[in-house]
Parts: structure tokens; sequence; C-alpha cells
């Protein structure tokens, strides 16, 4: 793996990571953000026309992904990670398209998605998952 390659990995990781972390504490503690832009809060996930309940599991997900990524090893449980990732920011950029949010609203769960992307296609070979062998 180049230089470069190995750069975009980590910058990419470490910034999903701490954005998931960040999100996911403010979804398990229920905060209340209103007039912010989008979800994480109690406010922005009834505006998506969940029920504030969600937040907790969604919170717990996220904790528990950023786990997977930044942990050694593991390399399927990394890639169930982001595949849960990928999820969860696909369905909250269509939930906002779905309730006739503005663009704004989308660029939160846009960036980790792309966050996502970027981490999954430049991860080093010791955190994907073997092909099998015929």
């Amino acid at each position: 793996m180049s230089k470069r390659n190995r750069i975009i990995y980590w910058v990419a990781t470490l910034w999903l990571a701490l954005g998931m972390t960040a999100t996911g504490i403010q979804q398990l503690l229920h905060l209340p953000l209103e007039g912010a832009l989008a979800p994480p809060g109690v406010y922005g996930i009834t505006q998506l026309g969940y029920p504030v309940h969600f937040l907790t599991l969604i919170g717990i997900w996220k904790l528990l992904g950023v786990v997977a990524l930044l942990i050694p090893r593991f390399p399927l449980l990394k890639e169930w990670a982001y595949a849960g990732f990928f999820f969860l920011t696909t369905g909250a950029v269509f939930a906002h398209l779905a309730v006739g949010h503005a663009a704004a609203e989308l660029l939160p769960a846009l960036l980790l998605l792309v966050l996502t992307l970027l981490s999954w296609y430049f991860r080093p070979a010791d955190r994907k998952v073997a092909p099998a062998r015929p």
C-alpha cells in the first residue's frame, strides 16, 4: 500500500470514526438539537418521522461500528461495520429526501457516506476479507 493511500485511509477512517462517535453519543443521550440541520437529536429524528427510541438503537450501532473499524484484525467484522454505516447513511439521505428537506440537510449524511466509501476503498490488505481459494 502506498503512503498516499495509507494517509487517505487513515484520514477518512479517523474522520468517519469521529463523526460516528459524536453523533452516536448525541443519539444515545437523546439530545434535543432543535434547529439543527439534521439529526442526530430528538428534533431531527422526529422530523424524519422516526420514533425517539430509534435514536438509542442507531447510537449503539454507530459506537459498535466505530470499535469494529478501529480495532486490529477481524476483517469480516469490519466489512459488516462498513455495510452498516453505508446502509445507515444512505437511509438518512433517503429519509431527508422523502420528507422534502433542503439540500443542506443532506450534507452531514452525505459527508459520512463519502468518508465510509473512502475508508472502505483505501483500507489496507490486512483489514480486508481474504478471497476464498478454489
